[in-house]
């Protein structure tokens, strides 16, 4: 006979939940409150942030001979932008705090293999993104900004774009000369600028989470090294793919790009062969496994 259900019963039974979402609710505070605090600090040296930033754009200008000017399209702008740098600063300050308080919550409930087997991809995550923001910053910017800032026409002169000059006005057949050849200067937006950037930043740091991804797929059984060397030549076409649209359309930057990529799926491939032997090993030890069914 089946046992009634009490109302106490069903009292008792979601007690649980409710603790649980009473501490996902703290958990959320806590990562709130270090993100506003981070926030915070970085709007009061948003200047500093602001410049490093723009530094692979600035050489990229120096190097053409050109002084390194952002203009403000609208009147609120420039405090847009400050606030949107003191959002990018502030979650990357506040990011271990959070994904401290994401690892507390969860860690609970799991058991200490899988404590064990989760924490490495939570350290390693963190520090590829750095890579690829780092590999962005210092290779990939650099290259495309001046690539983009390649397509600028210079005066009749060379010496650089063609400007509405006194002389010039005050020599009209000088001016008509100049103007024969019309000038493309660039004149950024710092908001566009800025845009652009971060879309840089999180591009690589995402795609340098491939081995990450990859290799804790593989650890859940949801794939195989096998499978992975299998699909080479369509892991080859979306790397392609990819070069093509996060990079400037000038070749180097794409290579470079499709090169270390790739060279990421290849080390994901390693990755997942030893997670896959390891956890064989173990399954053979259990007696769980015949090591005929690997043949």
């Amino acid at each position: 006979m089946a046992k009634s259900t009490t109302p106490d019963d069903i009292d008792d039974s979601s007690a649980p939940l409710i603790e649980h979402l009473a501490e996902l609710r703290n958990r959320i505070i806590k990562s709130l409150v270090a993100f506003v605090i981070a926030m915070l600090l970085c709007f009061m040296v948003w200047n500093p942030i602001f410049n490093f930033l723009t530094q692979p754009l600035c050489d990229a200008l120096e190097s053409q001979g050109q002084a390194c000017n952002l203009v403000l399209i609208q009147l609120q702008e420039g405090f847009f932008v400050a606030v949107n740098i003191a959002m990018l600063g502030g979650f990357v300050l506040a990011f271990p705090v959070i994904a401290f308080q994401l690892w507390r919550f969860v860690a609970p409930g799991l058991y200490k293999t899988e404590k064990n087997a989760f924490l490495p991809f939570l350290v390693a995550s963190p520090l590829m993104f750095f890579l690829g923001a780092s590999f962005a910053y210092y290779v990939i910017m650099p290259m495309g900004y001046t690539f983009f800032l390649g397509f600028q026409q210079f005066g009749m002169d060379g010496a650089g774009p063609v400007t509405t000059a006194p002389d010039a006005i005050a020599d009209p057949q000088g001016a008509i000369e100049s103007l024969q050849r019309a000038g493309i200067a660039f004149q950024g937006s710092v908001n566009e600028y800025l845009s652009l950037t971060t879309k840089f930043i999180i591009a690589f740091g995402l795609c340098f989470q491939l081995p990450v991804l990859l290799t804790l797929m593989g650890k859940a059984g949801l794939i195989s090294a096998d499978a992975l060397r299998r699909g080479r030549k369509w892991a080859v076409v979306g790397i392609l793919t990819l070069a093509a649209v996060a990079t400037p359309p000038d070749v180097i930057s794409q290579i470079v790009l499709f090169c270390v990529v790739y060279m990421l799926y290849e080390i994901s491939v390693i990755l997942v062969t030893r997670v896959e032997k390891k956890r064989n090993a173990a399954l053979m030890a259990e007696g769980l496994l015949d090591p005929e069914d690997l043949e």
